[in-house]
């Protein structure tokens, strides 16, 4: 089993930044890859990001160049580094990671893009 527990969502201007973290715990050996997805209210939830063990990474094009996904394989944690971030991108951002024989979700936490 693993656990995953999303921090640094919030309220946010136009044009600022945040940061979330996911720190994983349990099973984390059997980890092959981490992402963010997320999901507003009566859409289905979309990927964000993703990043392998071996760190190499993937992106929405509707947040490449502006969305940065790393991982510290020391503190088992995910980053999603978000600048210029846009009314559009307010959604619940769900940690995941992928292992041998499962697929494992975050509880999310809430971003809100707003003047």
């Amino acid at each position: 089993q693993v656990q995953l527990m999303e921090s640094g969502g919030g309220l946010v201007q136009p044009g600022g930044s945040l940061r979330l973290s996911c720190a994983a715990s349990g099973s984390i050996f059997s980890i092959t890859s981490m992402g963010w997805y997320r999901q507003v209210p009566g859409k289905q939830r979309e990927l964000v990001a993703t990043i392998t063990r071996g760190g190499s990474t993937n992106y929405a094009d509707s947040v490449r160049g502006r969305l940065t996904i790393t991982r510290d394989n020391a503190k088992n944690t995910v980053y999603l580094q978000m600048n210029s971030l846009k009314p559009e991108d307010t959604a619940v951002y769900y940690c995941n990671a992928i292992s041998y024989s499962s697929i494992y979700w975050g509880p999310g936490t809430q971003v809100t893009v707003s003047s």
